[in-house]
C-alpha cells in the first residue's frame, strides 16, 4: 500500500495557519477578514485543516516563572548499552517536567527540554532520567531565553513543476 501524498496548502490555507500562529485566539471574524473569506468558509477551512492533522491543536502560553519552574535546561540523553531497545521517549513521557523530547544527530540519541523549580529538582530529575531509561545524560542549563514559541508561519508552496 503506498502512502497517499499530503494535499498541499493554498494561499488560503497557508494565511489562516499564519493568522493563527500569531494568534490563537483570533476569533473567525478576525481570521475571515485577513484572508478574504466569509466567516462559514473559514470555519470549514480550519475544520479541515484539524480533520487532516495540520492544525493539531491549540495551547496558551504560560510564564514558566508564574507556575513555579523557573530552571529550563536540556538534558542529552545515550544509552548506556548501545544493544538495548531504543524506546527512552517512551519510557521518559510520564515524568512532566519533560516538556519535548527531539531525536538527534550526533553522539547523543535525543534531546530533552525540561523545566524544573531548582537546581536541587533538576538533579532529582536527572536520576529519574537515567534510571528510566538507563541512560548517561548531559545537561546544559538555559541562562536566559530571548525567544520561544515563535509563530509558525507555513512556507510558501512550490507551484507544480518547480
Amino acid at each position: 500500500m503506498v502512502d497517499a501524498k499530503p494535499e498541499p496548502l493554498d494561499a488560503v490555507d497557508t494565511g489562516i495557519i499564519a493568522a493563527l500562529s500569531l494568534d490563537a485566539r483570533a476569533t473567525l471574524t478576525q481570521l475571515a477578514e485577513q484572508v478574504g473569506l466569509s466567516i462559514s468558509a473559514v470555519q470549514a477551512r480550519l475544520r479541515r485543516l484539524e480533520s487532516r492533522g495540520v492544525i493539531t491543536g491549540y495551547r496558551p502560553t504560560v510564564d514558566p516563572e508564574a507556575v513555579g519552574k523557573p530552571l529550563a535546561a536540556f538534558i542529552e540523553i545515550s544509552p548506556l548499552d548501545p544493544a538495548q531497545p531504543d524506546n527512552a521517549p517512551e519510557l521518559l513521557e510520564p515524568l512532566s517536567e519533560i516538556e519535548a523530547c527531539h531525536s538527534i544527530a550526533g553522539e547523543a540519541s535525543y534531546m530533552l527540554f525540561v523545566r524544573v523549580a531548582s537546581p536541587r529538582e533538576l538533579e532529582r530529575l536527572i536520576g529519574q532520567i537515567r534510571q528510566a531509561a538507563s541512560v548517561r545524560t548531559r545537561t546544559t542549563i538555559a541562562l536566559q531565553t530571548f525567544y520561544e514559541y515563535r509563530p509558525l508561519v507555513p512556507a510558501a508552496s512550490t507551484p507544480p513543476g518547480l
